[in-house]
């Protein structure tokens, strides 16, 4: 008997020993997301009347997004603006994860160090790194007058939807970049060598064998980078102007200047359910495993 009741007691001195690893990370994701969100979630059906709070049941908010075209309509244009900057961030990100995959040694390492390092700055300050580049006293403006090509500076480079897209496509090409090239490393360079034992050119090596087993890391990365881009409301402040406007933005507005928080909370839990209709999706892929 006694035999039997040390391994048991081995085996729940393990148990509690795993249940107080995890109760820092437990309590932190209650504190900080759980709690957060069933809050934005009862603000939802709240409503505000002469500025202040009514705390009552009711679908007014949920109405009044799917009677006022102007917000199904404003959420397609920043579904758009997703699939945009993410197509635009993986015909660049494939090439360049390909290109440091077939590196090696320290070449490999330091290419993959410079694509990580830019996330290790801060989002306000590579958004506003954009804002120099792109502005009429810019980096691109000023090149442009140097070299003759225009007199003036070009007005359209800010403060537009395009400078929105191509700022996310920037500041978040590293992670199309990063899950891409997981899923290249993990390709046994033995598929490769018997590909072109059996005669395959490098293109047919890579279009049967390379693309097929890097796509949950395309997906991952997509998954990623259409996420950021649906909730994302700084980039549409900061080089968005009065033409960028996004769905983050006025999720944004709603608290911050208008201060209809339930109508903002409405339009946030309707983001959520669509971010993760997007990760249920991406993960039939295999794509969270690339993360």
């Amino acid at each position: 008997m006694s035999g039997t009741a040390e391994p048991s007691r081995r085996a729940g001195g393990s148990r509690l020993e795993m249940y107080l690893l995890f109760l820092p990370t437990s309590l932190w994701l209650i504190l900080f997301i759980a709690i957060p969100t069933v809050m934005f979630f009862i603000y939802s059906f709240w409503t505000v009347k002469d500025e202040f709070l009514v705390k009552g049941f009711s679908l007014l908010n949920y109405l009044r997004f799917f009677t006022t075209g102007v917000y199904p309509e404003l959420l397609g244009r920043t579904l758009v603006l997703a699939l945009e900057v993410s197509g635009i961030t993986f015909a660049m990100g494939y090439p360049l994860a390909l290109f440091i995959s077939r590196k090696s040694g320290r070449a490999k390492s330091i290419l993959y160090m410079l694509v990580v390092i830019p996330l290790l700055t801060s989002y306000i300050v590579r958004i506003y790194a954009m804002r120099l580049i792109l502005g009429s006293n810019g980096l691109i403006n000023n090149l442009l007058i140097i070299l003759g090509l225009i007199r003036e500076p070009l007005p359209f480079l800010l403060f537009n939807r395009f400078a929105i897209f191509l700022t996310l496509s920037v500041i978040l090409a590293p992670f199309m970049v990063m899950p891409i090239f997981t899923s290249l490393e993990k390709i046994p360079r033995s598929y490769i060598e018997a590909s072109r034992d059996l005669g395959a050119s490098d293109f047919e090596t890579f279009w049967r064998i390379v693309f097929p087993l890097t796509l949950p890391g395309v997906i991952a990365g997509f998954m990623f980078i259409f996420i950021l881009t649906l909730g994302d409301f700084l980039t549409p402040i900061l080089v968005g102007g009065t033409q960028g406007m996004t769905f983050g933005k006025i999720i944004q507005m709603n608290y911050g200047i208008a201060y209809d928080w339930p109508f903002g909370s409405a339009l946030s839990v309707i983001l959520l359910i669509l971010s993760l209709a997007i990760i249920l999706i991406a993960s039939r892929f295999g794509a969270l495993r690339e993360i």
